[in-house]
């Protein structure tokens, strides 16, 4: 009979397969259709239905004891078992190569037929019609042959059977076996044979008995075997007449199947194996080359941990993240259902977390070891590119909190430097015994103020070098970020440019590009992007060169599809990235860290300030130290503003602080001074060294300033009688000039600190009031009789005191303009208090002038009380009053200026005109040019006389008409 194998096609004279090949139907449920980016395996489990039937298939033209793969009787999975599973290392690639193997359900194959009851029906309803009628024919009449037969056999069955029955029947049981020991014993009793003295005749006779019994028993089945077979002996020589026959017709039909192959075999030798192999040969060819491809693929993904490891050694996380998703994103398209790569994916997963957590500790240790090496060092950026890729790879895995880190550090090493500063420092004292002060705070306190001075000027520096660090640290930061904005953009522009029609064909060569460095990073053999994307290039121009010269349109079609997929897993790779909306979160925390690290800079400083300030040690400075102290602090506030960009209040408010006790100090101890030499002051003209003269003439020449100190010489002019002030002279006292030097100081002082102006112009005010108002105590209130000891206050005092406080009057403008220019707009409401002062002083000026002209007027009131109009003449009181006049002339011409001398002597006229007048009407003078009335013209002349002989009274005289002239 012709050879048969179970796996070989069967013809269906339908187009349901091809090439004449019945293929099973493909379900063609949407759940079963791959993703739209996954990539045609190249090793199928299952034909694809490209024309593999005609290549794979077992052919009906071939020989026919032909054997093929379909011939196998063999399971694939356990032919392809490795045998040497026990031997091999334990590679997670290859571990579990084969473990699975036997157990995986083998897909039926799509040559054979699933044959079902339905292929049937036509046959069975065709013959049951015809069994039923041979069913019924042998009901009805049934063969003679048969019935004598059947009568025969039953007479013959029934003597066989009675013989048959003389067989015991455990001869006939199914579960007979003599090697069963109850079996045995039960056939042959031995125990029959076996006596105590050996064997007896006896005994020998019951053997023989048994074996011709076994014979008897032998011989009736053989009977009854032989019966059987004569009965059936018709049918059985009938059936093997057919078989002779059958076989004659089969060798008739085997010589035409023979002869049919072999011209269909001429046929396909000489029509079709040819183009046939021609098909199959380029058939092969692209499935051996996209098997290549695969197993090019694989290979390079089973390298992937060991890349990924190499790539760690030197730190570029970047590279190995971007190769593991690569790897990731291949095994989920082009590798999927890889059975040795099942594990990988989760493997992969794992070391991406592995990677995270080797990033930020990497970063807190570059941090740690950039924020704690020496400030002196350079560069100021330590391993920038290291710094870059650490940012770059925390950012693709949307580790965004990693600033925090760096400010935990930052603030760890901002602590360090005060600590390394004072270390330092304290290295060069020997006063200071760091064993037995060891609190930083009390060695701060230990130290002089140069040396806490120097100290504090060594940590603005090395706060203001740390600063700088870190801005530029963060600069590097910042422009990472920026560049993956910059990134971002250009994607969304490409995918805007592809989405439009016209861009299509101008975009796809460089979208084709892209896409092909994917597969080209993972399988070229070096570790750089640049040296695959550059082997990607040229590739991709030999496949563009290679399409242009052949023309081949089916090979562009083919092979855009792929392009366009590896485009997507680009471009989802990008994807990974932070949006934009947190990289400008991440930008807003840069600028903020900045801010922050300005604002530990300002705390630690105000540490140093309050360790040395707690003991009052800062209150008690100098001016000069103050200001010293107070620039230093301005100056450092300037930079880290202008470096950071942020204001930061605790250092400016720390400084506030204690400008604020400095101020208070400074004027409480100036006021006590001016107190003391008002209290000792006698109101005598004082001399007025040069070097006061000197601090005149420079507040004449616009510097607010006190000069420096000289020593004296020989060549140093004597002290002068007066103070020249714009060309004038004024006496003053000792305790004005050290009061124009005090309020120099004062402007001094906030020329230097400009933030305490507007403290310093309150107690400046405050220190004006109190010379105006205890100077009026010790003067015009006379206190200067029980305080000093003085007999009397006389004019001459008086005089003096309002000289000086002209002086102080005309200074006032000057300061009121200097601490104009210190202050705030928002601030010139404070000046207010000057025109106070101004009005004050002038009120108390205009008080001692009244002072002035009440002393003579009393004096002409007592004087002309007595006066009587009698001889001789002059009159005694006008002689008197002419005394009194002079005196206090020269009490006070070389005191006030001749405008004020002639100002008062007039109101001190029209006193006495009154004081004449009255005296006149008492004693009822009048003018009728009697003898009294001469007599008082001689006394007036006297007195016009005398006082127009005083110096710049020429234009002073007594008018006899206004004496008169109620009288007329």
């Amino acid at each position: 009979m012709a050879s048969s194998h179970s796996s070989s096609p069967v013809p269906r004279p339908s187009g349901r397969g091809r090439a004449g090949i019945y293929h099973k139907e493909r379900d063609a449920s949407p759940n079963r259709c791959r993703p739209v980016r996954s990539l045609p395996d190249v090793c199928p489990k299952e034909p694809t239905g490209e024309g593999r039937a005609l290549c794979d298939g077992p052919s009906v033209v071939a020989e026919h004891d032909r054997w093929t793969v379909f011939s196998s009787k063999v399971n694939l999975p356990a032919a392809l078992n490795d045998p040497r599973l026990a031997k091999r290392e334990s590679d997670f690639f290859t571990k579990t190569w084969g473990l699975d193997f036997a157990e995986t359900e083998v897909m039926p194959s799509f040559y054979l037929p699933n044959i079902t009851r339905e292929h049937f029906g036509p046959y069975l309803q065709e013959m049951a019609q015809r069994e039923r009628i041979h069913e019924r024919c042998k009901t009805i009449c049934p063969n003679k042959d048969d019935v004598d037969a059947v009568s025969s056999i039953t007479t013959n069955h029934d003597k066989s059977r009675a013989e048959l029955e003389q067989v015991p029947k455990i001869f006939m049981k199914p579960e007979f076996a003599l090697e069963d020991p109850a079996t045995f014993n039960a056939v042959l009793p031995w125990s029959h044979f076996n006596s105590a003295g050996g064997k007896s005749s006896r005994d020998v006779a019951s053997s023989k008995l048994l074996q011709e019994k076994l014979s008897h028993y032998l011989d009736v089945v053989e009977v009854s075997i032989a019966r059987q077979i004569s009965l059936r002996s018709e049918a059985f020589f009938h059936a093997m007449s057919s078989q002779h026959e059958l076989q004659d017709r089969l060798q008739e039909t085997q010589r035409a199947v023979s002869v049919l192959r072999g011209r269909t075999a001429a046929i396909d030798r000489v029509m079709c194996q040819g183009p046939l192999r021609a098909l199959r040969t380029a058939l092969t060819r692209n499935n051996c080359v996209k098997l290549h491809n695969k197993l090019k693929l694989m290979a390079a993904v089973h390298q992937t941990q060991p890349t990924v490891q190499l790539l760690l050694s030197t730190s570029e996380f970047v590279g190995a993240l971007e190769l593991i998703a690569t790897t990731k994103e291949v095994l989920q398209q082009e590798l999927q259902g890889i059975h040795s790569f099942r594990h990988l994916g989760s493997q992969l997963c794992e070391l991406e977390k592995l990677i995270d957590k080797m990033m930020v500790e990497d970063f807190s240790m570059y941090a740690r070891s950039d924020l704690n090496r020496s400030l002196k060092d350079e560069p100021q950026v330590l391993e920038k590119e290291r710094l870059a890729s650490l940012v770059f790879g925390l950012l693709r895995q949307r580790k965004l909190d990693f600033l925090d880190i760096y400010s935990d550090e930052m603030i760890m090493a901002a602590k360090l430097i005060v600590s390394q500063c004072v270390a330092e420092n304290v290295l060069h004292i020997e006063e200071i015994d760091t064993e037995v002060v060891t609190k930083l705070a009390d060695q701060m306190r230990l130290m002089t103020f140069p040396q806490w001075f120097q100290l504090l000027t060594s940590v603005f520096e090395s706060f203001l070098l740390f600063l700088q660090r870190i801005k530029a640290t963060l600069n590097v930061i910042k422009n990472v970020v920026l560049e993956i904005q910059d990134s971002n953009q250009k994607m969304r522009l490409l995918e805007e440019a592809a989405s439009e029609p016209a861009g299509q064909e101008s975009c796809q060569s460089p979208q084709l590009l892209q896409g092909e460095a994917e597969l080209a990073y993972l399988t070229h053999e070096g570790l750089f992007i640049s040296d695959a994307l550059s082997e990607a290039q040229q590739q991709q121009q030999q496949v563009q060169d290679q399409s242009s010269a052949a023309g081949s349109r089916t090979q562009q079609s083919r092979t855009e599809p792929e392009s366009n997929s590896r485009e997507q897993n680009f471009m989802s790779a990008e994807n990974m990235m932070p949006s934009d909306q947190e990289l400008n979160r991440v930008l807003n925390n840069i600028q903020e860290l900045l801010f922050t690290a300005s604002d530990v800079s300002h705390d630690r400083c105000v540490k140093v300030l309050t360790a040395r300030a707690k003991d009052g040690s800062l209150e008690r400075l100098s001016s000069a130290e103050f200001v010293c102290l107070s620039q230093a602090v301005d100056g450092f506030i300037r930079d880290t503003e202008e470096l950071c960009g942020r204001r930061s209040v605790s250092l400016r408010g720390a400084l506030q602080s204690q400008a604020n006790r400095f101020v208070h100090r400074f004027h409480e101890e100036r006021k006590t001074k001016l107190s003391l030499l008002l209290d000792n002051e006698r109101w005598k003209q004082a001399e007025v060294p040069a070097e006061f003269q000197d601090l005149v003439n420079s507040i004449a020449d616009g510097r607010i300033t006190l000069p420096e100190r000289k020593t004296t010489g020989p060549d140093d002019k004597k002290p002068a009688e007066f103070l020249l002030v714009n060309g004038q002279k004024y006496a003053v006292v000792g305790t004005v000039l050290l009061l124009i030097r005090i309020f120099l100081e004062y402007c001094q002082c906030v020329s230097d600190i400009p933030a305490i102006a507007t403290d310093m112009l309150t107690r400046l005010s405050d220190l004006l009031k109190h010379f105006n108002s205890r100077s009026c105590q010790l003067v015009l209130g006379a206190g200067a009789l029980q305080v000093v000891g003085l007999k009397t206050i006389t004019t001459k005092n008086l005089a003096l005191a309002s000289r000086c406080l002209q002086l102080v009057v005309l200074y006032i403008p000057v300061i009121r303009t200097h601490f104009e220019t210190k202050l705030q707009p928002k601030q010139f409401s404070v000046l207010r208090h000057f025109d106070h002062i101004t009005k004050d002083y002038n009120d108390h000026i205009s008080e001692i002038s009244a002072k002035l002209v009440a002393i003579m007027d009393s004096l002409f009131e007592k004087v002309l009380s007595k006066y009587e109009v009698k001889a001789p003449m002059p009159s005694a009181c006008f002689r008197n009053v002419c005394k009194q006049m002079a005196k206090m002339h020269e009490a006070i011409n070389e005191l006030l200026p001749e405008d004020q001398t002639q100002r008062l002597f007039l109101r001190i006229n029209a006193s006495f005109k009154m004081h004449l007048k009255r005296q006149l009407a008492r004693l009822g003078v009048v003018n009728d040019g009697g003898p009294q009335n001469g007599l008082v013209v001689v006394d007036v002349a006297f007195y016009t006389e005398n006082v127009q002989v005083l110096k710049s009274l020429e234009r002073l005289e007594l008018n006899m008409a206004e004496i008169w002239e109620q009288k007329r």
